[in-house]
C-alpha cells in the first residue's frame, strides 16, 4: 500500500507536497508521496484555495467536497476528498481500494 493515500469509507485522504507558483497545475505521483504543482502563489490562502479547487476538478467533485485536513501553512498537506467520482488518469494505477 502506498504511503500517500488511504481510504476512509467512501472518502479518500491524500498526503501531498505542494509546489506553488508553478508554470502549470499538475499531479505528479511519486513512490512515497504525491506531488502537486499549482500556479497560485502562497499568499493569503490563495494557494490552499486553488489547490482544493484543482483537486476537486481532477476527482470530479464539487470544491465543497474537498477539505484541507492538515498543513494549512506548510507545503506538506493532507486533503480529504468526499466520495471521489473519478480518479485522475495519472493516479489510476496507484489508488487501490482496500
Amino acid at each position: 500500500m502506498s504511503l500517500w493515500y488511504r481510504w476512509d469509507g467512501a472518502d479518500l485522504l491524500i498526503t501531498l507536497r505542494v509546489q506553488p507558483r508553478a508554470s502549470r497545475d499538475e499531479i505528479l505521483p511519486e513512490a512515497a508521496r504525491l506531488r502537486v504543482r499549482i500556479t497560485a502563489p502562497p499568499v493569503d490562502g490563495a494557494a490552499n484555495a486553488h489547490l482544493l479547487r484543482f483537486i476537486a476538478g481532477r476527482f470530479g467533485v464539487a470544491p465543497s467536497r474537498t477539505e484541507l485536513v492538515r498543513g494549512a501553512s506548510g507545503r506538506e498537506k493532507t486533503v480529504r476528498i468526499r466520495a471521489p467520482a473519478e480518479i485522475p488518469a495519472e493516479l489510476a494505477g496507484h489508488l487501490i481500494r482496500s
